[in-house]
Parts: C-alpha cells; structure tokens; sequence
C-alpha cells in the first residue's frame, strides 16, 4: 500500500528493517481472494507484523495493541506484555527499555498500515475502522495469541476476532473468510493455508471455536509439513528454549505466570 502518507523518519526506520530482517518470500498467495478477508498468522514475535508489513501483496491493514501507539501507554504495556517475566533481578534494565523504546513504537505504529486495538471500552472503535477498511477492499491481518501454549508452534488463540465475519455480515451481507498464515523466520517464508469461511447462520459461540481452531490448527499442520527449522514463538523466550517445528508436541493448558 502506497497510498498512506509516512513520516521521512518512518521511512528511514522502515528501510532499515528492511535491511536488517529475514527477507520473506510468501506462499500460497493464489488463495487470497481478489476481495476482503481476514489473515490469522502466528506473531513470532516482532517477526510476523514486520513481515506483512514488508511482504504482504496489495491492500491490508494488521490490528496492533493500540497502547503501542500512545506516548502515555506504550511503556506499561510493553513492560508487561514483552518483558515482566524476566529474571527479577534485570527486570529494571526491561523497565527502562520500555521507555526508551517510546519515540520508536509511537513513529513505527502511527505510520505502518495498522489499526489499532483495545481491550476496553474503544474496542468498538476497532471493529468500526476494520469492517470500514474490509468495506474498502483492504485484508486485516489479526495475530490472536496469548499467554497459553496450545502446541510447539502456536499458543492459544483468542476468539473474539471471529465477531467481525458476524458484524461484516451484518453490513454487507456477505460471509467473510478467514485465511491461516504461517510465518517461519528461520526459513524465511511466510505460508498461507485453505480459506474458512464464516458461517452466518450457525451460532456465534460456536463460529469463534470452530474458526479459531481451524486456524490454529491449520498453522500448526503447516508448520510441521515444512522442513525441520526452529519456531520463533508468541513469547520472548531464551532463544535455546525455542521449539522445532517438528514432531509435534502438545501442551497443558495452564496460565503461564511470572
């Protein structure tokens, strides 16, 4: 998308991302739908919204936590969602990092093709912005998981995305589909799987299952179809704790906490 207006600074940091990260080459891109839908990747931490960014083809917008986006909120949330786990006694050398980083996520999020979302009361404003953008021809990309393993390539999803096919139909009329992404850093691809497509008849509770299991599972069939290569995961672990894609292994479904 070249349409949206960035900053010189922006650009310059982007070029730089660029340069430094995994060049990714995408596959699958024959099972994109001419029009909107709703790509569901692992985030593999920083990897996966720069890689879409980067290397997604044509219109699309990726939901990012919206307290990255603003000066008063990025240092709280990013301690506690990237770092509060570490050991405690370099938790203070995290703590200011999380603050240094500010100017960087303030000019990088405000800039890049995101929409930013809440877990509060302006979680209607991110539906609004996501099914204007559809509505617009522009595919979302969601990376729905949180701090629960489900396997050795994915942890648990959360459901809720699944309301905008509920909500799109509403509006348009039309049954959104929801697209599994896997992207695999160390070998520099990104996968995209079989469409799913929303079912606007059936229960809601059991679409946001169905869907999100669909996709979790599609993910992780694809990861483990691939050749042997190391996962970069949802948390930010040591990197010797990193999981191989191969065989599949399945995890307790138990809270992680610090």
């Amino acid at each position: 998308m070249d349409d949206k207006k960035t900053t010189l600074i922006y650009r310059i940091i982007r070029w730089f991302v660029w340069l430094f990260s995994p060049k990714m080459t995408l596959e699958g891109a024959d099972r994109l739908p001419d029009g909107p839908a709703v790509l569901v990747g692992n985030h593999s931490q920083m990897y996966g919204p720069i890689a879409c960014e980067l290397y997604l083809p044509g219109k699309h917008d990726i939901w990012c936590a919206g307290q990255m986006m603003n000066w008063k909120e990025v240092h709280a949330y990013a301690y506690e969602d990237f770092w509060s786990f570490k050991p405690r006694a370099v938790r203070w050398l995290f703590k200011l990092a999380s603050y240094l980083i500010t100017p960087l996520s303030v000019c990088v999020f405000n800039n890049a093709h995101t929409i930013a979302v809440y877990r509060d009361a302006r979680l209607r404003t991110t539906f609004r912005t996501t099914i204007e953008r559809l509505q617009a021809g522009s595919r979302v990309v969601i990376f729905p998981e949180y701090n629960r393993r489900r396997n050795n390539i994915v942890y648990d999803f959360q459901e809720n995305f699944v309301d905008l096919a509920r909500l799109y139909y509403k509006k348009t009329g039309e049954e959104l589909s929801f697209i599994p992404l896997y992207i695999a850093p160390k070998l520099k691809k990104m996968v995209l799987g079989e469409p799913v497509r929303f079912r606007a008849d059936a229960p809601i509770d059991r679409e946001r299952r169905r869907i999100s299991d669909c996709m979790a599972e599609a993910i992780t069939e694809t990861a483990c179809a691939m050749p042997p290569h190391t996962v970069v995961p949802y948390r930010n672990i040591s990197k010797r704790d990193y999981p191989k894609n191969a065989p599949r292994e399945e995890y307790v479904h138990e809270e992680t906490h610090s």
